[in-house]
């Protein structure tokens, strides 16, 4: 799986606005709904607030993946967006975040989701890659970062 199959150009945002989690959470859910790829935001927002209640999605090194299963979306969506500022996102670390990557998908599609977090994961483990994402100082330049990485 390549994640520019599921990541639409447009549902890509640098800077993020938000200052913390929950700004930084509904603007990328926001711009999905302003893309037209969510059925529900409300329920897409509530889907990501409640699995970020159970356990933190900040994963380390500047990294957070806020995911959740609903019925807002047909097929996995997801949105990208780099923070100019760390957010704290309580993370494994204790450091703050740079890099969100939100997910959404259908309560009934485990496979597609597991496997775009497994793609995110390794993707990640490359330091000088995820640096260069800190570093992108628009939309476009950070998805073209990320389908030059995967079409390596």
């Amino acid at each position: 799986m390549l994640l520019t199959q599921i990541l639409q150009q447009k549902s890509v945002k640098v800077p993020l606005e938000g200052k913390d989690k929950e700004s930084v959470i509904t603007e990328l859910v926001e711009l999905l709904d302003s893309n037209g790829v969510l059925l529900d935001k409300d329920a897409a927002l509530d889907a990501v607030f409640t699995r970020e209640q159970t356990r933190s999605t900040g994963i380390g090194s500047g990294i957070a993946i806020p995911h959740g299963k609903c019925k807002a979306v047909k097929e996995l969506v997801m949105a990208l967006g780099i923070a100019s500022e760390g957010v704290d996102f309580s993370s494994v670390d204790g450091k703050p975040v740079t890099i969100v990557i939100l997910l959404v998908s259908p309560v009934d599609q485990t496979g597609p989701h597991i496997q775009a977090l497994a793609r995110i994961s390794r993707l990640m483990l490359d330091e000088q890659f995820r640096e260069s994402l800190e570093k992108a100082t628009s939309s476009d330049e950070l998805y073209e970062l990320l389908s030059t990485k995967e079409n390596e």
